[in-house]
C-alpha cells in the first residue's frame, strides 16, 4: 500500500518517501529544513512545519490521528481524536484511582460506619481505614461517642413550648436539656426517620406526663432531682421500644418557674403560704408544749394516787394483821390483853393534851390541884425563844 502514510508522524504522499522504500509503513518524514516537493536546497526549518509537527505530537499524545489511528495524508480530509493503547491504559488507571478513592474511607475513633449493599444494611465498620467497593457498597459514617444535646423549653424554643399543666391544675414553665449519644448506628439510621425530632418529641411528651402527675409546689422546690431521674428512665424506655439505638446519658433540669405573666401574684401567694406555715408551726409548738405539761402533770397525779393507794392498803393490811394478833392474844389472856389495850388507848388519847391532876389533899379536905412540872411547856418556850433570838440576830446583821 504505497499510498498510505507510515508511522505516527505520517507523510504527505508518496513523493516524500525515500528512494529505498520497500512499500511498507515505515515512511520517513521529510528532512528538517526541507519542504515537501523540494529536491534539495536550504536546510532552515520552516515555521509552519514546526507548528504542524508540534500539533501532530500533541494530537498523538491526546489520542488523536487520522483513520486507522494515523495522521491524515495530504489528500485526505481533517482528522479527529483517536484511541490508542496508551490512552486507554491512562484512562483505565485514572478510573481505577477514582474508584479506589470512592471505595476507601477512614473512620475516626469516635465514629462507626454503616455499610449498605445496594441500599440494604451489610455490616458495621470500626475505626481505621475501611473498604466499601463503590457503587455496589456505600458507607455512612456516624459519630457514636460524641454527646449530642436537645434543648426543650420556652427559653430555648420560644413561645409556649415549655408551659405545662400540673396535677393540681397550675401552669409551670419548664426548661430542660437532654444529652444523648448513639449506641447502634444501624438501628439509628434505619429505625428512625428523623432521630433528633423523634428524641425531642419523646422527651417533651415524657416531661408533660410527669408534670401532669405532680403538684406545683414540689416541682418548684424540692423534686427536680427525682423528676430528672424519672424523666431519663421514661425517655430511655420509650426509645428502646422504638429500637432506636440511642442512649440517654443525662437530663439537665434547668428551670421550673411560674409563667411570667402571673409570677408576681404567684410570689404573693407563696409569701402568704409561708406566713401561714410559720403561724401554724408556732401553734403546733405551743400545743405540743401545753400537751406535754398536761401529760406530765397527769402522770404525776397518777403516781401520787398510786402511792396513796399503796400506803392506805398497806396500813389497812397492817392494822388487820395487828388486830388479828391482838385477837389471838385476847383469846389466850382476856384480862391482860384488855388492860393493855386500855392503857395503849389512853396513852394515844392523852399523849397530845394538857394534863391537870386533881386529888385529895393530905387532910382529906376534898380534891385539890396537884402541881407538876410542865416539861412540854418549858421545852416549847425554850425552842421559841431560841428561834426568835436567831431571827433578831440575823435582822440586826443585815441592817
Amino acid at each position: 500500500m504505497a499510498g498510505n502514510s507510515g508511522g505516527p508522524w505520517g507523510g504527505s504522499g508518496g513523493g516524500n518517501r525515500g528512494s529505498g522504500s520497500n512499500g511498507n509503513d515505515d515512511d520517513r518524514r521529510p528532512a528538517p529544513g526541507r519542504r515537501p516537493g523540494d529536491g534539495g536546497g536550504s536546510q532552515i526549518p520552516d515555521i509552519d512545519d514546526l507548528m504542524n509537527r508540534g500539533r501532530d505530537q500533541l494530537r498523538v499524545l491526546m489520542g488523536g490521528g487520522g483513520s486507522n489511528g494515523r495522521r491524515p495524508n495530504g489528500s485526505g480530509g481533517g482528522g479527529g481524536p483517536m484511541l490508542t493503547r496508551g490512552t486507554l491504559g491512562i484512562a483505565a488507571l485514572v478510573a481505577l484511582g477514582l474508584w479506589l478513592f470512592a471505595s476507601f474511607y477512614t473512620v475516626r475513633p469516635e465514629e462507626q460506619s454503616v455499610e449498605l449493599f445496594l441500599g440494604d444494611y451489610s455490616s458495621t465498620g470500626g475505626p481505621g481505614l475501611n473498604f466499601a467497593p463503590w457503587p455496589v457498597v456505600t458507607a455512612e459514617v456516624i459519630p457514636v461517642t460524641r454527646e449530642q444535646t436537645i434543648d426543650i423549653g420556652a427559653a430555648r424554643a420560644g413561645g409556649d413550648a415549655g408551659l405545662m399543666l400540673t396535677g393540681d391544675e397550675n401552669i409551670v414553665d419548664i426548661d430542660f436539656q437532654v444529652v444523648w449519644n448513639i449506641t447502634d448506628p444501624a438501628r439509628y439510621l434505619f429505625n428512625l426517620a428523623d432521630p433528633p425530632s423523634t428524641i425531642e418529641a419523646v422527651s417533651e411528651s415524657a416531661m408533660r406526663e410527669i408534670i401532669a402527675q405532680s403538684e406545683l409546689a414540689p416541682i418548684l422546690n424540692r423534686d427536680r432531682g427525682p423528676i430528672a431521674q424519672r424523666l431519663e428512665e421514661l425517655i430511655q424506655n420509650t426509645l428502646d421500644s422504638y429500637d432506636s439505638g440511642v442512649n440517654i446519658i443525662r437530663v439537665n433540669f434547668d428551670k421550673a418557674d411560674p409563667p411570667e405573666r402571673v409570677i408576681a401574684s404567684f410570689r404573693a401567694v407563696q409569701d402568704a403560704e409561708q406566713e401561714r406555715d410559720r403561724l401554724q408551726n408556732q401553734a403546733d409548738a405551743y400545743a405540743n408544749r401545753v400537751l406535754a405539761e398536761a401529760r406530765g402533770e397527769a402522770a404525776q397525779r397518777l403516781e401520787q394516787a398510786e402511792a396513796y393507794r399503796a400506803r392506805v392498803v398497806n396500813e389497812a393490811q397492817g392494822e388487820a394483821s395487828r388486830f388479828a394478833a391482838v385477837l389471838g392474844e385476847y383469846a389466850n389472856a382476856p384480862e391482860v390483853t384488855r388492860k393493855r389495850i386500855y392503857l395503849e388507848t389512853m396513852e394515844q388519847v392523852f399523849g397530845n393534851t394538857e394534863i391537870v391532876l386533881l386529888d385529895e389533899d393530905s387532910e382529906g379536905n376534898g380534891p385539890g390541884v396537884v402541881p407538876y412540872l410542865p416539861l412540854d411547856e418549858l421545852r416549847r418556850n425554850t425552842t421559841s425563844g431560841t428561834a426568835a433570838q436567831q431571827q433578831s440576830s440575823t435582822t440586826g446583821g443585815s441592817n
